[in-house]
């Protein structure tokens, strides 16, 4: 596991996912464990969708298993199969405890795609909330899948869902790195770039299409950005000494980037086509892991101005930085919830290092996570979870929590290690 303290000066649309077949396919995939469950189960069932057995992938088993994974339902056991037409007994359904029904199916068209069907209802008030039909190729079935649990998670929490977004993460195997793309739930991995040198610090530019990294192919740090849909690669950085730490701004015209151009390193701001660089920080000590707030106004980062590892805060105008973080000595890696209500970060107490959330407005601190070499803490655009990397029998994993502290995941791969793991944005 590459140690904080090295990290620190190493750092210093339906369409578009389908569209992302320059990406080498991964027949490798993850394995997700989940512990735990949210407050205030809502029971649900989901009956079988007629036909399904037509498409590769079974749309009622996918959908299950992310209302699963969420914890923030209770799956109602049913060995029906039930059609977005038929007629509901609420009654009975309500007897067999569940608060919501989900039906649906799977028609075969003339071109080869799929119309999927769904509609859910909520049996307590005996009506129809929600519903779509989508017409697939073979290729989206899951992801089809993935859009309904999105609508059903939405419809009956209020909050959007994420299982239709995409993850992006570095794995190593033997001397190979590799920066894969996958499905929030680990399926449908593909590779965006191999590298024999070390790839670090994978960013989601905010439309989804591309992804900023730190590569050492050039046996030194440079940051490039990648064109998922394209495979086109640009550099963004490539200055004398380090270039590290890239982060997006909100409406992807910037990023946020560690530099050591000038001796010590700094954060900086440049354009997302490598123009317009802008130095932001002057300080005696090391400044890096820049991170955009929510509104763009401005960036939090690490420092060791202080004497010790601490997140800061300084407005993209510049002026003088304020200290954000005083519980530890070694707070590192900031990140922030799309709301901007809330930071996240790695501190290490105890000789642990582990995931903490602090209420911005109250300054009040919650330690998430169990294990205890964590790093890369991402939100989910939705706010509600948390992706980190970690480390489980000596190979690096990737785990989630939410932000309540009481559903865990743990992703693992069979061979090889697992880290930076960075949650894609909400696809437009």
């Amino acid at each position: 596991m590459m140690s904080m303290l090295k990290k620190i000066a190493v750092s210093a649309v339906l369409a578009a996912v389908s569209s992302l077949s320059v990406l080498a396919p991964v027949h490798a995939q993850i394995r997700v464990e989940v512990s735990g469950v949210g407050s205030n189960q809502i029971p649900i069932a989901i009956a079988g969708f007629t036909d399904e057995a037509l498409t590769p992938q079974q749309v009622t088993s996918i959908i299950k298993d992310d209302l699963n994974r969420s914890g923030y339902f209770r799956l109602i056991d049913t060995n029906v199969v039930l059609n977005e037409n038929a007629a509901i007994n609420f009654g009975d359904w309500k007897s067999k405890g569940a608060d919501a029904l989900v039906v649906g199916s799977v028609q075969s068209l003339s071109d080869g795609r799929f119309d999927v069907r769904y509609k859910l209802f909520d049996t307590l008030k005996s009506a129809a909330l929600a519903g779509f039909s989508v017409s697939a190729p073979p290729g989206n079935i899951r992801l089809t899948a993935h859009r309904i649990a999105d609508d059903i998670y939405e419809k009956l929490t209020g909050v959007r869902g994420v299982f239709s977004t995409r993850i992006a993460y570095v794995t190593k195997a033997g001397s190979e790195y590799r920066l894969e793309i996958a499905d929030a739930d680990g399926e449908g991995t593909k590779i965006a770039l191999r590298s024999a040198e070390p790839i670090i610090s994978p960013s989601w530019s905010p439309d989804g299409t591309k992804v900023a990294y730190v590569s050492f192919e050039s046996r030194k740090p440079v940051i490039w950005v990648q064109n998922l849909i394209t495979g086109e690669r640009t550099i963004i950085a490539n200055f004398k000494g380090s270039n590290s730490a890239p982060s997006w701004s909100a409406d992807g015209s910037k990023l946020a980037v560690a530099l050591s151009r000038d001796g010590q390193t700094q954060i900086f701001t440049v354009s997302a086509n490598g123009s317009n660089l802008q130095k932001l920080t002057s300080s005696s000590g090391i400044d890096t892991e820049p991170q955009f707030s929510a509104d763009g106004q401005s960036i939090y980062f690490l420092s060791d101005r202080s004497g010790g590892p601490q997140i800061y805060r300084i407005s993209t105008a510049g002026g003088e930085a304020k200290r954000v973080t005083f519980s530890g000595t070694y707070n590192i890696t900031p990140r922030i919830s799309p709301d901007g209500k809330t930071l996240a970060y790695i501190s290490r107490r105890d000789g642990k290092f582990q995931l903490y959330v602090m209420d911005l407005a109250s300054g009040q601190e919650q330690r998430l996570s169990d294990t205890t070499k964590d790093e890369s803490p991402s939100f989910s655009p939705n706010g509600r979870y948390i992706m980190y990397a970690t480390e489980s029998g000596r190979r690096g994993s990737l785990a989630v929590v939410s932000v309540d502290g009481k559903v865990k995941q743990k992703l693992t791969v069979q061979a090889g290690d697992i880290r930076e793991p960075t949650w894609g944005p909400f696809m437009k």
